[in-house]
């Protein structure tokens, strides 16, 4: 089956962003490197509301903003999404409405404050009431939800990551993607195995939220019970199917990582590279840490940076 996205429409989603959002960095982390080895760390908590996700939220509201009458757009979050879908509002000129757990992150709850969103609290870790009150206000009132896991615009967004990989690191052999509710690694995987001929991409997700990781593995959608991790950024139980469809196409591997494993991520970028990461943002680094070496030019994503206090003194990261 073609890859989707394809790069025509990876590299519309790059023009389009290129005007709001600049290109991040991609630098070498020695202190991750050995011999044969030579990691780079890409940067993506350095973009607007520090995470990732404005790239795909921007793309997606612009190109849904084309092709019909948007007057809100509204989300379901853990944070940075709504961070994200509250920039691209406030960005294109239009309302947003952002739906959060009752005890989301207090530093991706300001942010969407700051950013003029109206904030709507509701259900405890995951997002499962959060979605269904977000659903029902959008079906209702006929605002646009920018669903995260579902939209299927989103992917393209967070595919420009790839392209800026594949340019800054040419023969790049791996690269590790947290992977939360897939969006970003269904991009990510899509750019590079278009551009990049035997690139392997290994997803990361949180031991205490392993719903992707079983479902890759079992070639199925797995459900769990809980998701109860400090990578809130990571916090999914229901796996959608296609998404699911999808990495099985695109990811070559599946890790998993303990809590203490992104705390010591947290440090270890904190005091070694001088980045600072939230524990999703570092769970690509933990895999890394954690598994047999790759060998080859290696790249890890560092995917945000809006870690709470609490979590911070945890991981004694300042």
């Amino acid at each position: 089956m073609p890859i989707d996205p394809d790069l025509p429409t990876i590299r519309r989603a790059r023009k389009l962003l290129d005007r709001y959002l600049p290109v991040t960095r991609t630098i070498a982390a020695l202190s991750l490197s050995g011999p044969g080895l030579a990691v780079h760390l890409k940067l993506e908590n350095e973009l607007p509301t520090n995470s990732f996700k404005p790239r795909g939220a921007l793309y997606a509201l612009a190109v849904n903003v084309a092709r019909r009458r948007v007057d809100e757009v509204t989300a379901s979050s853990t944070g940075n999404h709504g961070a994200a879908v509250a920039f691209a509002a406030k960005t294109l000129g239009l309302r947003a409405t952002i739906f959060l757990p009752s005890n989301c992150n207090p530093v991706k709850r300001q942010k969407i404050s700051d950013l003029g969103a109206r904030i709507v609290e509701a259900g405890a870790v995951d997002l499962a009431e959060a979605f269904e009150q977000a659903s029902a206000y959008s079906a209702r009132t006929g605002a646009y939800f920018l669903n995260d896991a579902t939209d299927s615009d989103v992917p393209a967004g967070t595919a420009t990551i790839g392209l800026e990989i594949a340019e800054q690191v040419p023969h790049v052999s791996t690269v590790y993607v947290p992977m939360g509710d897939t969006a970003l690694i269904r991009g990510v995987a899509a750019a590079l195995k278009q551009l990049v001929r035997g690139v392997k991409v290994v997803g990361v997700q949180a031991e205490r939220a392993p719903s992707y990781c079983l479902s890759w593995k079992q070639g199925k959608a797995v459900p769990t019970a809980r998701c109860d991790t400090c990578a809130d950024g990571l916090a999914t139980r229901m796996p959608e199917p296609h998404n699911v469809e999808k990495i099985r196409e695109l990811v070559d591997e599946v890790l998993l990582v303990s809590e203490d494993q992104m705390l010591q991520a947290i440090a270890h970028l904190y005091h070694n590279e001088d980045v600072l990461a939230e524990p999703a943002g570092a769970a690509a680094t933990a895999a890394l840490l954690a598994s047999a070496q790759p060998g080859g030019s290696v790249v890890v994503l560092v995917t945000g940076a809006n870690i709470s206090d609490s979590v911070k003194r945890l991981a004694g990261a300042g």
